[in-house]
């Protein structure tokens, strides 16, 4: 989905995306690196920072993302590019940074000019203890983005929990109504909303979700 979204001709492209939450991972921003001149990663945990500066130092002990790389390169119609690929997101990523969405600026006290592009996946409602918490990160993170600009938001919806090998975290439940009238209220214009409802017939222990979510938005205009 990411992919299509920065391929297509009018698709989302810029100086600047922000990744809100990137945790340890490198995957959602493989397709970015080719649509952005500057990619600026977050998150909550200096863990999460150490794994991708790692990567991006191509330390003997980072983990190996090759299967992913060569699987978005399949995608994107060259799977031999791989190494070219970790290339330039190597060099795409500029910044890891500490970031908080509980805050006014999620970034404080560094103070980032308004980026074109916000990415986020699965970190809000893992971060937000119920929906009034979520709507006011939301609305941090909207201090981020230029007016105009995209906001690419994907989750699960109907989860309560989440299992990280055997430690439990809990998760905040979001349903399509509240999320369609927290970005509206929160000053966003829903240009695209997908769900991919869970299929009776998977069990997965690890997660209670329902279905999955895929939103594109644009910031308001300034008036």
């Amino acid at each position: 989905q990411l992919r299509i979204l920065y391929s297509e001709p009018g698709g989302v492209k810029g100086d600047t995306l922000i990744d809100i939450g990137s945790g340890p991972n490198i995957h959602q921003l493989l397709s970015a690196c080719e649509s952005f001149k500057e990619i600026i990663a977050s998150d909550y945990t200096y863990r999460n920072h150490r794994e991708l500066e790692k990567w991006l130092k191509n330390e003997p002990e980072a983990f190996d993302w090759t299967p992913v790389v060569e699987y978005v390169c399949e995608l994107e119609g060259n799977r031999e590019k791989k190494a070219e690929k970790e290339a330039k997101l190597r060099k795409t990523i500029k910044q890891v940074l500490k970031c908080d969405v509980h805050k006014s600026n999620p970034m404080d006290p560094i103070v980032l000019p308004p980026a074109d592009c916000l990415i986020s996946s699965l970190c809000l409602e893992a971060a937000c203890k119920d929906l009034n918490t979520y709507r006011n990160a939301l609305k941090n993170i909207n201090s981020l983005l230029k007016p105009g600009g995209h906001l690419v938001l994907s989750g699960d919806l109907g989860c309560s929990f989440f299992m990280v090998g055997p430690k439990r975290f809990s998760c905040l439940d979001l349903r399509e109504e509240f999320l369609r009238e927290v970005l509206s209220e929160t000053g966003f214009i829903i240009q695209e909303f997908e769900v991919l409802f869970r299929g009776d017939d998977i069990i997965d222990e690890s997660s209670d979700f329902s279905g999955m979510y895929f939103i594109l938005a644009r910031k308001e205009e300034a008036i």
